[in-house]
């Protein structure tokens, strides 16, 4: 979902979607002298294939930051290490002009921007390419562009309503387009910076066409693609650097292998044995060997991140028990967050959360709504508050997971926490792969789910608004799990959404998480670190907001082995 959903973006973890704060790490070989070199091939080994190769479906981190390989949006994250949380142009001259109170907003397109068959990108193609969110089959990924661009006309994308002009999107010319919003937005200029805003040649893409062969506008193109095995980049020659102050297009391959065990990968990455000189672990180290990153040279190839996402239990309002406040509020009270934190990979891999918006936001409040001793849980007010909610002898639930062994594990003190006050708690373990679709589609979701968010950006507003407004509930690709829809959260938020000073729009969505978090609808848990491996002939590269290392900064330290 975050991806996230989401949360969790990333390429730091295939079995959580992770997005990180922005940074800078060494890694590699020669990473402390010298640049990455132009040239050959760079191996991603990962447990689970990426979502969707379609950018209007994924929007987990992993494939978030993927994603940026193939394809390019009005504007991006930069790559500029210790700058990486902010946004930059890149298929748009700026960040875009805005009129009428921050409802209109305006961006002209570069010269010489242009697809992997060498058609020039129009603004036709940018407008095609977030139409294709608003399509209900297509558009379970970024919200963004619907809830900012939604003029209730009905409208259902570019397939089922062919030949129906969208209004919100004009195209005066093929090098501007010009976007009519619902409501002022301070920050569109990040926006467009998002999945769904990736330009297709009009017409194309029907169905599932982007999941298998992707239209590329990035430096590099899908040459071959077996779902859950393998994935190989090569070149787009059709692309140009000189258009591009973001990407490095280092190497001249990308390839990725899907479905590795991670204890696999781990044990390859630490041993950095022959091509595995060459690769970086798609997901973070496995809890259990993180105490085998103690020599200086393993220590010179691991990145560490932290608290990059937050991982949350989210409650589904809409069921029995879980629409009761007082029942939210007792299982807040009653996880042993130690425990889940233990599962996680202990400090290393992940700090204690109490607020749902991760500590790297802009305006983040801290605080701690349900405080217990050591993070053990308060188990005397939760039985309380089950027993004011007449349910003092507990009741049964379901809880959506992931086989991966981390998730398990959360899954499993979790199990255990809410045992002790009654509630038992059924596990119902879901394909990584499939995760955030199935937990996204309403009709599948059961009591609750762990899953995470990261930012998209470092704002308030790529938090809490896509997990926990009112408008974000849909029956496909739905990332408000809780199916939140409490008049005054989502009257604050349209508040917040208005404004026009962006910073104290951050300080009022920290406000807003506290007060979000008195209604109880998740469980934060543990705000996610990340520790990745990268290969002893991997060159310096960047910590990308997207979580790890930035794919489109990575590249051999000697291209010529």
């Amino acid at each position: 979902m975050k991806t996230k959903h989401i949360v969790l973006g990333v390429v730091l973890s295939a079995s959580l979607a992770l997005t990180a704060c922005g940074g800078g790490a060494k890694v590699g070989a020669g990473a402390k002298t010298g640049e990455p070199q132009k040239g050959g091939t760079v191996s991603v080994l990962l447990n689970a294939d990426y979502s969707h190769l379609d950018p209007a479906m994924g929007f987990d981190g992993g494939v978030n930051n993927f994603y940026r390989l193939i394809y390019r949006t009005l504007t991006t994250n930069s790559t500029v290490a210790g700058k990486t949380s902010e946004m930059v142009p890149d298929l748009a001259t700026d960040m875009g002009k805005s009129s009428d109170g921050g409802k209109t907003w305006t961006f002209t397109l570069k010269d010489g921007v242009k697809f992997e068959d060498g058609t020039p990108i129009t603004s036709k193609d940018v407008k095609f390419g977030v139409e294709r969110s608003f399509d209900p089959a297509l558009g379970i990924g970024s919200p963004y562009a619907r809830t900012l661009l939604d003029d209730g006309s009905g409208y259902k994308g570019p397939y089922a309503d062919k030949g129906k002009d969208f209004a919100p999107i004009q195209t005066p010319d093929d090098k501007t387009i010009v976007f009519h919003l619902n409501q002022p937005f301070a920050d569109f200029g990040s926006v467009v910076g998002q999945n769904s805003f990736v330009p297709f040649p009009v017409g194309s893409g029907a169905g599932t066409a982007f999941d298998a062969k992707p239209i590329a506008s990035g430096p590099y193109k899908v040459v071959s693609y077996n779902r859950g095995s393998e994935l190989k980049l090569a070149r787009n020659t059709n692309w140009s650097a000189a258009t591009d102050t973001v990407r490095k297009a280092y190497p001249d391959n990308l390839d990725f292998t899907f479905g590795l065990d991670g204890a696999t990968i781990d044990e390859r990455m630490l041993a950095d044995q022959s091509g595995d000189k060459d690769a970086i672990s798609g997901g973070s180290l496995q809890p259990a060997n993180v105490s085998r990153v103690q020599t200086p040279q393993i220590q010179d190839r691991a990145v560490k991140t932290t608290a990059i996402c937050t991982t949350y239990m989210g409650m589904n309002t809409t069921k029995p028990h879980m629409s009761d406040v007082r029942v939210r509020q007792a299982i807040n009270y009653a996880i042993d967050k130690s425990s889940v934190q233990t599962a996680s990979g202990g400090s290393q891999l992940a700090t204690i959360a109490n607020t749902i918006m991760v500590p790297s936001l802009l305006g983040r409040k801290d605080f701690d709504l349900y405080p217990s001793t050591g993070n053990k849980g308060d188990i005397e007010k939760a039985k309380a508050l089950l027993a004011e909610a007449g349910l003092s002898n507990g009741f049964d639930m379901t809880l959506d997971t992931r086989g991966t062994p981390m998730i398990q594990a959360q899954s499993q003190a979790i199990q255990q926490s809410l045992a002790k006050i009654g509630i038992t708690v059924k596990l119902n373990v879901i394909d990584s792969s499939t995760f955030y679709e199935v937990i996204g589609t309403r009709s599948q979701q059961h009591d609750a789910a762990i899953t995470g968010w990261c930012p998209d950006w470092a704002s308030g507003a790529t938090f809490l608004p896509p997990i926990l407004e009112g408008k974000n509930i849909t029956d496909k690709g739905n990332s408000n799990l809780a199916q939140l829809n409490d008049p005054a959260v989502n009257k604050q938020m349209a508040t917040i959404a208005a404004m026009t000073d962006v910073d104290a729009a951050n300080k009022a969505y920290g406000d807003l998480d506290e007060q979000i978090m008195k209604l109880a609808p998740l469980v934060p848990l543990v705000y996610q670190n990340g520790l990745q491996l990268t290969g002893s002939n991997i060159g310096k590269s960047v910590i990308g907001f997207n979580g790890g290392v930035d794919l489109v900064t990575v590249g051999l330290a000697n291209a010529a082995k």
